[in-house]
Formats: C-alpha cells, sequence, structure tokens
C-alpha cells in the first residue's frame, strides 16, 4: 500500500513540475529574441503627399503596405492571400492595420475588390488609399527595395512598417541549410504576397509576431535589444 502511494506521489509530482521545467526552458528565448531588423528609415506618410485625401496614417501604427495600383481587381489572388493569411490572424492586435495604395480613377475597381473581400465580415482594419502616379511613386522611392512598379503602378510584393515609420525585415534571409552551407547573407525588405508559403512562415509565424512581441514589452518596459540599424550593413546588397 505505502509502495503504491509513493508511486501515486512521484508521479503527481513530475506532473506539477513537468510544467514550470517547461516553462524556465521558454523563458529565456522569449525575453533574448532577435527583433526585427530596420531596414530602412523614415518611410513617408501620407500626410506629406498632397493627393493622398485620407485621415490614414502610417505614424503609430504597425502596417503591411501594399501597391495595387491602376488595376486594384487584378491583385485579388494577393489580396486575398493577405486577408486569409495576415489580416484574418492580426486584426485583433493593437494599431495592426494594412493599407493598400491604389491609382486616382479606379474607385469602382476598388470598391468591387473591397466588396469581394469584405464578403463575410467588413474590413474594419483594411485601408485603400487613392494617390496620383507620381505620389505613389514618391511612396514606393521611400523603400528599401530592388524591385520596381510594374507598368499598372503595382507590385506584388508587400512592406512592414512600424511605428516610427521604419521599413522592418531581414538582414540576413538566409535558411538553415543555407547558413550551414556558409553561403553569404541576403537581405530581406518585402514579402510577396503571391506566396502563401512566404507570408505564412515568414511574415505571420514569425516576423510580426516578433514585431508585435517587441512593441508589447516596450510597453511593458522589458524591452532592452539594441535594433540593427540599416547602415550598420553599408554595402549589402538589396534583396
Amino acid at each position: 500500500m505505502k509502495k503504491k502511494n509513493l508511486k501515486k506521489g512521484v508521479i503527481l509530482s513530475v506532473l506539477f513540475f513537468l510544467p514550470v521545467v517547461f516553462l524556465l526552458f521558454l523563458y529565456p528565448s522569449t525575453n533574448n529574441y532577435n527583433p526585427l531588423d530596420i531596414v530602412h528609415e523614415d518611410v513617408l506618410d501620407f500626410s506629406n503627399l498632397s493627393s493622398a485625401k485620407t485621415d490614414v496614417l502610417l505614424k503609430d501604427h504597425i502596417t503591411v503596405l501594399g501597391f495595387l495600383g491602376n488595376d486594384p481587381e487584378s491583385k485579388i489572388v494577393e489580396t486575398s492571400n493577405l486577408k486569409e493569411l495576415i489580416y484574418d490572424k492580426f486584426q485583433g492586435f493593437k494599431k495592426f492595420q494594412i493599407v493598400m495604395i491604389v491609382a486616382e480613377g479606379t474607385e469602382d475597381k476598388t470598391e468591387r475588390l473591397s466588396k469581394e473581400l469584405s464578403k463575410f465580415e467588413p474590413l474594419e482594419y483594411w485601408h485603400f488609399v487613392t494617390l496620383n502616379n507620381s505620389d505613389t511613386k514618391k511612396m514606393f522611392n521611400s523603400l528599401r527595395t530592388s524591385q520596381i512598379l510594374d507598368y499598372n503602378q503595382s507590385i506584388d510584393n508587400v512592406f512592414v512598417i512600424d511605428k516610427d515609420l521604419n521599413q522592418r525585415g531581414r538582414f540576413d534571409d538566409r535558411t538553415k541549410r543555407e547558413i550551414k552551407m556558409e553561403e553569404k547573407p541576403y537581405i530581406l525588405t518585402s514579402y510577396n504576397a503571391t506566396m502563401v508559403s512566404e507570408l505564412k512562415n515568414k511574415l505571420a509565424a514569425e516576423d510580426l509576431r516578433v514585431l508585435f512581441t517587441e512593441y508589447r514589452q516596450k510597453r511593458k518596459g522589458e524591452f532592452n535589444s539594441t535594433l540593427r540599424r540599416a547602415e550598420d550593413l553599408k554595402g549589402e546588397q538589396n534583396e
């Protein structure tokens, strides 16, 4: 009987202490993570653009920014991916928003796209901002990227802008295999919205979560990591 009770006590002790030990292992990793890199600073805000007739601002928000250009409806795949993989997951986070830039004269096309995306719920934290071609280029040129806008003034990629108008990304986007093979580091400044794996595994599962963790710790006064600035990687090639 005593042996049975002893065995029961051991099992209960293990069940009690195992979660505690697990949390102790997790604690260092959650407090010493690497923040999402600042790959570029001083991204333009809409208040600096004369054609932007909107109250939407990037300042003080965590923004996923895209360019839909002259034919927003042609980007139904990209925007649907963003809606399902990014917006639906993060819409409850404080100060999160998705902003899509569209060209002047595309109001009807933009409205149809908006209705398609909001079939099941209103897009409260998703904004379409209309700019003329000149201001669209100004906004795009304020970002760090090796890519260019196409003939429709659009691009498949989206950009992450933090509350201080810094563009976030990765100075080293190598896979574990590439690191093991000692391949040269390369930069990630935007995320391809046509690639489900990139949105799901990089932007949603890792980078946005890290950025929200950073701001949550800043609010609590717990954030003490030093962000790596763009100038720390002078001479590095664009993505």
